[in-house]
């Protein structure tokens, strides 16, 4: 296992550049990235068993029932409102419309990292070392044949209320902050592709979300790379990150805002992690993100804050994330 660290700097193009060699030989490996980009671990998949790293990633995988739940100490509602007030007022002042606030939460669990990761049912799930686990639902990028393909995830709701999904469909405020994480991932894309578009546009789908279900409404972009992506793959990953659907719209100035008002150190939460194959490469963003520290577990989860979000109902949704699946 090697480890690269870069910087946003003149000299930050040279570590993923590394990548673009492993691809040019068609070298297959697994890369994982903090949320700045600015710590990138690449592990090349003939050594994965010595690097006491776990990942997954199945798009069809069978759900295994377990009874392991998570118990919760959040943050008092107060302190939240305090940082989503904030928030509100930068987006008034026209410095962010649309920024993705997130917390830690302190969470107890007698099982091992290793325990959580093989009894999690997700679509992309990690465990690196003793450090942290996750389990996403949420699709980076892929890039496959001549295209590359995003799938923003904005919008949850409890399965379980009255007609959960005509709800989150029909939800002004939950359509406004979608199409905003839609235009800016079609301009991301349009960065490393041409021909971007929606290949379809607000599609629910149901999370396993430990006692319930969460129904989670998401979007498909494309876009034309060619077939010469290999040798630029990590051009093409350093040109998209951080990942905009959990960062926010602009996202130059809704980085700074986040650096400000969050207080603590995202780290590897909200980053992503993928893996090249040799033919394809496929990647999820690190959601639904459990830590070890040295106080214990804590578990980190945010949503997307627009000017007609309602503090209360965002701050549910935070605890709502808070599952192991």
């Amino acid at each position: 296992m090697f480890r690269l660290e870069w910087q946003y700097s003149k000299n930050s193009f040279m570590t993923f550049e590394h990548l673009n060699e492993l691809g040019s030989k068609r070298e297959p490996f697994l890369f994982i990235c903090d949320f700045k980009a600015q710590n990138l671990e690449v592990i090349l998949l003939k050594d994965l068993e010595s690097a006491d790293v776990e990942f997954c990633i199945d798009e069809n995988y069978e759900t295994k029932e377990h009874e392991h739940r998570l118990k919760k100490t959040p943050k008092s509602f107060a302190k939240y409102k305090e940082k989503f007030d904030f928030v509100i007022e930068k987006i008034k002042c026209g410095e962010t419309y649309l920024l993705n606030l997130t917390q830690p939460t302190k969470i107890e669990s007698a099982l091992t990292l290793k325990e959580i990761y093989k009894s999690a049912n997700a679509h992309y799930k990690l465990r690196f070392k003793d450090e942290f686990v996750c389990f996403s639902p949420e699709k980076f990028i892929q890039l496959k044949d001549d295209k590359i393909h995003t799938y923003p995830m904005k919008g949850t709701i409890d399965a379980s209320l009255p007609h959960a999904e005509e709800e989150i469909l029909k939800n002004e405020k939950e359509m406004a902050e979608h199409i905003m994480v839609v235009d800016l991932l079609r301009n991301d894309l349009s960065i490393v592709a041409t021909k971007v578009k929606v290949e379809r546009f607000r599609y629910v789908q149901t999370i396993e979300a430990g006692e319930k279900k969460l129904l989670q409404v998401s979007s498909h972009i494309s876009g034309y790379i060619g077939d010469s992506w290999h040798v630029e793959i990590g051009t093409i990953l350093k040109s998209l990150l951080p990942a905009g659907s959990i960062s926010g719209a602009p996202k130059k100035s809704t980085l700074k805002i986040i650096e400000e008002v969050e207080g603590y150190e995202r780290g590897y939460f909200s980053g992503v992690f993928g893996v090249y194959d040799g033919k394809t490469l496929d990647s999820g963003v690190m959601i639904r993100f459990m830590e070890k520290t040295q106080n214990g577990y804590i578990y980190k989860s945010g949503g997307g804050i627009t000017l007609d979000s309602d503090a209360f109902l965002e701050y549910s949704e935070l605890q709502d994330k808070i599952y192991l699946p």
